[in-house]
């Protein structure tokens, strides 16, 4: 596997996990979207050995310790999206303070990374996807895990620009459409009321955008294209879209049959009278 390098000075056939498919990674966010946490992580740091430069690594980790506490506290299910009091205001109880402290840890470390890169080019892509997931990723678990819904926004708001810009330049890195799609959903999901006020800040809310935006990542994602049909099918969920919601779930049972969760997904989706 050769080695990633600056996408601004990129050569030819050399692998850049913003741009191109890099099948280790591949493999282990396949092991994540498995529910075997540990073996994703040990891919990842695999990659991350022979690649310690590259941003992404460090954005790998961290989701592997943000997907593990989600999938323990059950956030990622429809008793939890359709439960409006938890999916406004977030799980009951406290995450994993051990991993809290390595997920926020990874974060650090893939900010330091990009920080690097931007150095030598402020527009540099894989420094831009790095910000961009990791302030979507702190974002949910400020707002879902931690409840500092204000520390969330900030974050989300955070997310949303830095995807602006790398999406300006390269509209193909689809994994980005992600952090924008969940904010606009989530905001959009608010009462009127709140986001008249987050206007204010700046901060705006559209339910069927952020289902656009989380689509083109179901759609064409390298590494998320499954995280964003789960989060896709769940608000497909919650508005009564069930025909989508049963699609997807379906795609995710048959890509990942061990999977306890797409398989209970499914199952309570296809429970649901058709709601198009």
């Amino acid at each position: 596997m050769s080695p990633i390098v600056d996408f601004a000075r990129e050569a030819p056939g050399v692998e850049s996990p913003a741009f191109t498919t890099v099948p280790e990674l591949s493999a282990g966010f396949d092991l994540l979207y498995e529910q075997k946490f540990a073996a994703a992580r040990e891919a990842f740091a695999s990659w991350e050995s022979r690649n310690p430069e590259e941003p992404f690594g460090e954005v790998a980790v961290a989701a592997s310790y943000l997907f593990e506490e989600l999938s323990r506290q059950g956030v990622l299910t429809s008793d939890f999206f359709l439960n409006e009091k938890k999916f406004l205001r977030g799980i009951d109880g406290n995450p994993d303070p051990e991993r809290m402290s390595h997920f926020r840890d990874a974060l650090v470390r893939a900010r330091e990374l990009a920080g690097e890169r931007q150095k030598t080019n402020p527009n540099d892509g894989e420094a831009l996807l790095a910000l961009t997931l990791a302030a979507g990723m702190e974002s949910d678990a400020e707002s879902i895990l931690q409840k500092r819904h204000l520390a969330g926004l900030k974050q989300m708001k955070k997310a949303n620009g830095y995807a602006k810009e790398l999406l300006a330049q390269h509209p193909d890195a689809a994994d980005a459409y992600i952090a924008p799609g969940i904010a606009n959903y989530i905001i959009g999901s608010q009462s009127a009321g709140s986001r008249f006020v987050l206007r204010f800040d700046g901060i705006h809310g559209d339910k069927k955008l952020g289902m656009e935006q989380v689509a083109r990542t179901a759609e064409n994602g390298r590494y998320l294209r499954p995280f964003a049909k789960i989060i896709l099918a769940l608000a497909a969920r919650r508005e009564k879209q069930n025909a989508l919601a049963r699609r997807l779930f379906r795609e995710l049972r048959e890509q990942y049959p061990d999977s306890e969760l797409f398989a209970s997904e499914y199952a309570k989706a296809m429970s649901v009278a058709s709601g198009d």
